[in-house]
């Protein structure tokens, strides 16, 4: 089987999109499915793919690292090197550029059938990020609606979308999956290299709708020993701010931006907590992540995050962040037993429901039902 793939491969912050496409093109490669990959151009002079994957670059702006233009002869590009290579399938990662409505459209005219994972956050319907998200997600059902399926993470996204107005395009719920051999509880020195009795962590960007500051905050309000430490992994845009705030206080310890997954997995391994406030979510790959290495989880109840850990963590109301994130780390602080319970239970949803190879599997699945449907499609697929 050969695929087109749509995808990210760099980032200056830890990004969950960039995550997803190297994480798919490993276990594509490793199932010997040929992969030809699109991606934007990027800082780094030399890619690495693995193998079975041949490497497309496409110029572009990058707006802000938020958003992607294609080059006006993008299209071209991506036309040409179709129909040469002639893939069953075309896997487009939302949001991918300002092509993600035409690319089905130019892959249907090819013969093409085309699948979408959207990527898209989502919150509460009342907050500001939901209401936000609500108005995005509506603007881009059309979009959805010319794929032939896309993929979400959870039923209350596909639930969503359905309600939207997406109609065409058949809706298949594959949460995300990640490696629970590579992010595994074991041993690590990161808490003894900072002399540390008790680590919570968080990892991802340090955005404004990610509320580490709130984080920050309830954490300096508990008045903790010196021993308990507050990590937190990632860059962004208030990275810089709270670096200077909280300057002062040997406790909570900025990494930025970490290139080297092992580091990732040495501060999760070693995580006590960890916590990820965010308002407005998809499916955290960090989240999962850390829950795999078996950190006890608390997490807002945005996106599919509480879903995921609900039972299996502490999901706290996004409306009243600020009141209950200092309880829920007073309590997993100072009932160890409690906390021992939640790592463990954390380690065994991942195991069970959102593996790497699980997700595979059903990505993998889907690819041979649309193949197969393809030559009775409105499309006319494939002769």
């Amino acid at each position: 089987m050969k695929i087109a793939w749509f995808g990210h491969v760099a980032s200056a912050r830890r990004n969950g999109i960039v995550s997803y496409s190297r994480m798919m093109l490993n276990g594509l490669s490793q199932r010997a499915v040929q992969v030809v990959f699109f991606f934007h151009a990027t800082r780094e002079r030399h890619l690495v793919t693995p193998p079975n994957v041949r490497a497309v670059r496409i110029g572009a702006l990058d707006v802000l690292n938020r958003a992607t233009v294609s080059s006006l002869r993008a299209e071209r590009t991506i036309e040409n090197v179709l129909r040469h290579e002639r893939p069953e399938i075309a896997h487009v990662s939302l949001s991918f550029s300002n092509l993600d409505s035409s690319i089905p459209e130019l892959c249907h005219d090819i013969g093409i059938p085309a699948v979408a994972t959207i990527h898209m956050p989502y919150g509460p319907p009342g907050s500001w990020w939901g209401t936000a998200m609500k108005v995005l997600y509506r603007v881009y059902v059309n979009t959805f609606d010319k794929y032939d399926a896309v993929i979400v993470f959870s039923e209350n996204q596909k639930r969503m979308l359905e309600k939207y107005g997406v109609e065409n395009a058949a809706v298949h719920v594959i949460p995300n999956g990640i490696d629970t051999e590579k992010f595994s509880p074991g041993e690590s020195d990161y808490k003894t290299e900072l002399g540390a009795r008790l680590l919570i962590s968080y990892v991802g960007r340090v955005d404004p709708e990610k509320n580490v500051s709130v984080l920050c905050e309830a954490f300096t309000s508990l008045d903790l020993p010196d021993d308990h430490v507050l990590v937190i992994a990632g860059d962004g845009l208030d990275l810089g701010r709270l670096r200077r705030k909280y300057d002062d206080d040997p406790r909570i310890i900025f990494r930025g931006h970490l290139t080297d997954p092992r580091e990732v997995q040495r501060i999760l391994r070693s995580s006590d907590i960890n916590v990820l406030p965010s308002s407005v979510e998809g499916l955290s790959i960090a989240m999962l992540e850390a829950m795999a290495c078996g950190a006890a989880m608390i997490v807002t109840d945005v996106g599919s995050d509480g879903e995921a850990v609900r039972g299996a963590g502490i999901v706290l109301d996004l409306e009243n962040l600020e009141g209950q994130l200092p309880l829920a780390l007073r309590q997993l602080i100072e009932f160890p037993e409690f906390r021992e319970e939640l790592r463990a239970r954390a380690r065994q949803r991942v195991v069970e429901q959102y593996s790497l190879q699980g997700n595979l599997d059903k990505l993998v699945r889907l690819y041979r039902q649309l193949e197969a449907r393809g030559q009775h499609s409105i499309y006319g697929y494939r002769n």
